[in-house]
């Protein structure tokens, strides 16, 4: 599955953008998605996931009830819909597929998890 993230942009403080990954096989619905960021000098950071029914999600603690994570299987397509940005969310973002089919539960944090990954897309937010 090679999977393509876009959407990044700039935006100010207090915008709203939308983060899409696309994959090119429809095995993508039977795998967990991650959203990961990444500012240099520092590791990629698992921002939210879901799992490959949708049921479970995961938000890190700084982007909770700002970022809601979803997916449509028939589109083979994840989302990251970031509300009320922030300067410190300014980053690269990664979508990526967790490397085991059909994870739901335990939603693993480390991005030694989740293989393969899409290109990136920058986001970047103005105070």
């Amino acid at each position: 599955v090679q999977l393509q993230a876009y959407g990044g942009g700039l935006a100010q403080a207090g915008d709203s953008l939308r983060l899409s990954c696309a994959a090119s096989d429809r095995a993508f619905s039977l795998y967990m998605v991650g959203w990961f960021r990444q500012v240099p000098g520092k590791e990629r950071e698992l921002v939210a996931a879901i799992g490959w029914s949708a049921v479970s999600t995961y938000y890190a603690d700084s982007v909770k009830s700002r970022f809601t994570i979803s997916r449509d299987n028939a589109k083979n397509t994840a989302y990251l819909q970031m509300s009320n940005l922030k300067p410190e969310d300014t980053a690269v973002y990664f979508c990526a597929l967790h490397r085991i089919k059909y994870r739901e539960i335990g939603i693993p944090v480390a991005s030694a998890e989740y293989d393969p990954w899409g290109q990136g897309t920058q986001v970047t937010v103005s105070s």
